[in-house]
Formats: structure tokens, C-alpha cells, sequence
């Protein structure tokens, strides 16, 4: 029997990260559930043991029922008739396997049905389903919305929508149209209130919905008659119970095939407010969209880790010139740099999920009490590393997925261009990721502030006041090198003062800040776990070229060099 958590024993390294004690104790509010509930914890181990129970439940599954099932789901897909979608066999079997092992609503406090984790194990979850299938990941993960419920959404909805999602029902978040896209500010589906009814109701279209026949929808739509901007749009909630909403079509997609993704039609669809009118653009959905991305980040980190797990049996087993092809250094170099971006991706995938743990766990306490001054500046702290953060590891883990899951193939070389090898799957699945969620470009454009107001400088200037293990001391002064190469280079482009020419450089300058942070959380891994040792040397000589690179490209670049580039 495979269990995807006991395999990588990598999750368990990051479980017990010394910030976890303050994680739990945030979340679980001096352990007052105990008295409540019998599976509530009663202290910090008691908690951690109980993550650590639930997710050997989850790499059994995946390992058992996911993993299985994921060729078959890729080629079955699901189906749509007479407005309603039909789940691929092996996708049922998967819905089936996981709301029976109650792990929809994991996140949900207990008083909803909930295990109230952490956002860490629960992105450990994720990590690991999308290792198994990336499509089944976009259903189970898309549970993540109940957090938008749980945050703008009153008590009343609160009992009434994040109970069924806990019990296995599923979601869906309803942003984009076909004229609206990345600029949401276009979105024109129209929602109407009816003095009449006391209701919301729905008319237009969505496009690109993934798993766009759910149960429950958070559905963006303009409230404002004759706005044309953010401010006129609101976030509403529909219930597939009441009707009004059907699919027109699932798209025929490169991969994730098993996920939906759908253009729905709304007609008259009764539906209600969440949160306040005008906020729905402004302050709903830009925290929904950061759930996600780090949702994605976490898809990509599993991704990542398939294409290692597949490229390393390959190159084992696969024999040339009368030796296994892993003993030629060619390909175990491609080996050794497909683990490294893994281990760096996730490293920082975990560190930006600590960040948010934190910060939500204060905004939650915020609306029981008021917050002591201390409790008040560690959330603004965290709250702005995990808004720094957050691109980082969506942008820069979803490029590292599709470059791992290409040389996943390379070391297949002719068999991994057929579909008789996960691989071949594997790298079409890898594919949306950096577009979905906010394209790589977008995340530059999130990160890039965080470079010229120094934000990223000085979190490297903290990490670099961390002690080292003895023998990774060489490696973090070739970081600091780094870190000065990167502070000239941010200088160069901030003293020009030109707009055009930083949003020229911003993807090099984000890249830079992003190798070196990752770079260092490595080397903090390898200071206390051997299972690093490799990736640390590896990924800072890998990291040190690309800062070469992208400082030396910069520093030679002259403006009217732009217009070359120019189209």
C-alpha cells in the first residue's frame, strides 16, 4: 500500500517547524474546544499529533484511490447533459474516498463540522493530492472558498453553507467572463435586487469556471447599475439547490481534464449578498484570490514532486549502454536540479503558509476581542510577508512545476512523449499553472513593490542574521554575495526612475529576490535535516547563475536598448 505523506518525509520536516507552536496556539485559542469536542486537542503535541494522523490519512488515499485513478479520470473526463455535469468514475470514487475520511472543510473551525487545522497541514493536504492528480486537486481543494464564506459572510451563512461544504459538498468560485479575465474590473454578469422576493438575482455569463457545476458558487457580479469599474461589483453567494444557473459547455482542455471547467449561463438565478455591496472586487475576491494562489503554489509543489518521483524510477530502471541511464551524469544532473527547484518551492511554499497562519488566526481573534498592541504588530508584520510571499510561490513554484515536469520527460526521452507514462500527463497538467490564479506576469506585478520599497532586501538581511550549520557557512556567503549583487542591481533601476524601464526588469528583479529567499530557507533546512543537504548545494549554485545572469543583463542594458523589445 503507497502513502504519499510516509514517502516524503520532507512534510513531516516542515510540519514541525518552530513556528507551528505559535500557529497552534493562535488557532486553537488556549485549546478551549476540548471540553466540547472529543477530537479537539489538548495541547501543542496533542494538536501536531493530530495533523500528523490526518495526513498519513490523505497519502494513504492518495496513494491508494487518487494515484490509481488518475489515468483513467484523464482519459474518461467528465460530461455535461442537459445543463449539468457527470463526474468521471474514478473522480466519484475520489469525492467518495475523502468526505467519508471527513476531509472536506478542513480548515473550518470544529462548531461547523470542521477539523479547525492550520493552513499548514492543510496545504500539506493539498501538496499531496495534487502529487496524485492535479485535476482531483481543483475539486477537494476548491473547499478553500469556505474560508471567504467563513470571513465575509454572516453567522447565518456561515451555518448554512460551510456545514454542507464540510460534509462533502462542493465549490466553485465564479470570477471570470469571456470579456473579463485578468482585468476583473470588466466582469458585467448583472445582479439585480428584488424588492418583491427580498432576493438577488443573476443574468448573464461566466467562462473558464473549474468545477463550474458545484453545489455552492461565490459568484462576482456587478450590483451597481451603470458602473464600469471595481467599485460597482459585489461577491453573492448561489446554491445549486435553487436553479437558475446551467452549463453550456466544459471546455476541452490541454490537461487537468478530470476538473470541469465550464461556461455557465445565469438566468434569473436566485442568489445573496455576501459581505457588503462595492467590496466584492476591492476586498472579497482579492483575499480569495490569495487563498488560491497559495492553493496553486501548493499544486505546483505537488506537480513538482510526480515529475521527480517519475523521472527518478525512469533513470533507475531504464538501462543504455549496459548501465541504469541515472549513472550518466547528464541525467543525473537534470535529477539532481529537478529536486532542488522541488525542495526550494516547497521550502518557501511552507514559509508563505506560516506567514498566513498567523495573520488570519490574529484577524480571526480580532473579532472575538480586541488585540493587544504586540498582537496587533505581529499581525501587520505577517500580513505583509504573506502578501510579499504569496507571488513568490505561485510565480516562481509554478514555473519551477512545468520546467521539472519538461526534463521529467527528457530523462524519458522518446517513451515520455507517449501516453503510456505518467509523464506525459503529468506535463500538460503542470502547463496551467502558471497561468491560472493570476498568470506568472501577474505575480511579478504583485511582487515587484515589495522589491523597490525594500521589503524583500530586508527579509534577506534577517534571514542572513540566522546562524548556519558550520558547513553550510560557505554557502550562505555566497548568498550575501548575492544579496549584494541584487541590492545594486534594484538600486541601478530605481535611481533611473523610469516607469518603462522597471516594468521591463521587474520579472529578473522578483526572480533574484525569489532564488535568494529560497536559497536561504534551504540552507536553514539543511542545517537541520540531511534530507536537504543535496538540494542546498545545489539550488544556491543554481541560484547564483540566475542572479549573475539577470544582475549582468541589467547592468548592460541601456534605455534605448527597450526598443528592441518593443512590438
Amino acid at each position: 500500500m503507497a502513502n504519499f505523506y510516509l514517502d516524503t518525509p520532507e512534510l513531516r520536516h516542515h510540519l514541525n517547524h518552530p513556528l507551528m507552536k505559535r500557529i497552534v496556539e493562535l488557532k486553537e485559542r488556549n485549546y478551549r474546544d476540548k471540553d466540547e469536542y472529543d477530537y479537539a486537542p489538548v495541547d501543542f503535541e496533542d494538536a501536531q499529533d493530530s495533523y500528523d494522523k490526518v495526513l498519513e490519512i490523505v497519502g494513504e488515499i492518495c496513494g491508494d484511490i487518487i494515484a490509481p485513478n488518475a489515468e483513467d479520470v484523464d482519459h474518461e473526463g467528465p460530461t455535461v447533459a442537459n445543463g449539468r455535469v457527470t463526474y468521471a468514475n474514478g473522480t466519484k470514487q475520489n469525492l467518495d474516498a475523502v468526505t467519508k475520511a471527513g476531509l472536506m472543510g478542513v480548515a473550518m473551525p470544529r462548531r461547523y463540522g470542521g477539523l479547525n487545522f492550520p493552513i499548514v497541514p492543510y496545504i500539506m493536504a493539498a501538496d499531496m493530492v495534487s502529487r496524485s492528480d492535479a485535476g482531483f486537486e481543483n475539486l477537494w481543494g476548491l473547499q478553500d472558498c469556505a474560508e471567504t464564506l467563513y470571513e465575509f459572510g454572516n453567522e447565518d451563512q456561515r451555518k448554512r453553507y460551510i456545514t454542507r461544504i464540510c460534509q462533502g459538498e462542493t465549490m466553485s468560485m465564479d470570477l471570470t467572463e469571456p470579456d473579463a479575465g485578468s482585468d476583473l474590473q470588466a466582469v458585467m454578469l448583472k445582479a439585480t435586487y428584488s424588492e418583491k422576493d427580498e432576493c438577488w438575482y443573476l443574468n448573464g455569463v461566466k467562462r473558464f469556471i473549474t468545477n463550474g457545476d458545484a453545489d455552492i458558487h461565490l459568484v462576482l457580479a456587478r450590483s451597481e447599475e451603470g458602473t464600469h469599474d471595481g467599485r460597482g461589483l459585489s461577491m453573492f453567494i448561489y446554491d445549486k439547490r435553487n436553479g437558475g444557473v446551467n452549463v453550456r459547455r466544459i471546455e476541452n482542455k490541454m490537461g487537468i481534464k478530470g476538473s470541469p471547467t465550464c461556461e455557465l449561463v445565469f438566468k434569473n438565478a436566485k442568489a445573496e449578498l455576501c459581505g457588503d455591496r462595492k467590496l466584492g472586487l476591492i476586498k472579497y475576491v482579492m483575499a480569495l484570490m490569495n487563498g488560491a494562489r497559495l492553493g496553486i503554489a501548493a499544486q505546483s509543489v505537488g506537480i513538482s514532486q510526480a515529475a521527480y518521483n517519475e523521472a527518478l524510477a525512469y533513470a533507475k530502471d531504464r538501462k543504455q549502454f549496459g548501465k541504469a541511464i541515472i549513472e550518466f551524469p547528464a541525467v543525473a544532473e537534470i535529477l539532481s536540479i529537478i529536486k532542488a527547484k522541488l525542495d526550494a518551492s516547497r521550502t518557501l511554499l511552507y514559509e508563505t503558509a506560516r506567514y498566513v497562519d498567523i495573520y488570519k488566526a490574529l484577524d480571526d481573534i480580532a473579532k472575538e476581542r480586541k488585540l493587544t498592541p504586540e498582537e496587533r504588530q505581529e499581525q501587520k508584520t505577517y500580513a505583509k510577508l504573506a502578501d510579499a510571499f504569496t507571488p513568490l510561490a505561485k510565480g516562481l513554484g509554478s514555473e519551477f512545476a512545468n520546467q521539472n515536469a519538461y526534463d521529467c520527460i527528457q530523462i524519458h526521452g522518446g517513451s515520455g512523449f507517449m501516453k503510456d507514462y505518467a509523464c506525459e500527463r503529468i506535463y500538460r497538467d503542470a502547463r496551467i499553472t502558471s497561468i491560472y490564479e493570476g498568470t506568472t506576469q501577474l505575480q511579478v506585478v504583485a511582487a515587484i513593490r515589495y522589491v523597490t520599497t525594500g521589503a524583500y532586501l530586508a527579509r534577506i538581511k534577517e534571514y542572513e542574521a540566522i546562524p548556519a550549520a558550520p558547513e553550510y557557512e560557505g554557502l550562505k556567503n555566497r548568498l550575501k554575495d548575492m544579496a549584494d549583487k541584487y541590492a545594486a542591481t534594484v538600486a541601478k533601476i530605481t535611481e533611473a526612475k523610469d516607469q518603462e524601464l522597471l516594468d521591463f526588469t521587474a520579472r529578473r528583479l522578483v526572480e533574484m529576490a525569489g532564488y535568494i529567499i529560497m536559497g536561504h530557507l534551504l540552507v536553514q533546512d539543511a542545517g537541520k535535516s540531511d534530507l536537504f543537504a543535496e538540494s542546498a548545494q545545489v539550488f544556491v549554485r543554481y541560484a547564483e547563475a540566475e542572479v549573475d545572469k539577470h544582475s549582468m543583463f541589467i547592468f548592460r542594458l541601456d534605455k534605448d536598448d527597450l526598443a528592441y523589445y518593443r512590438k
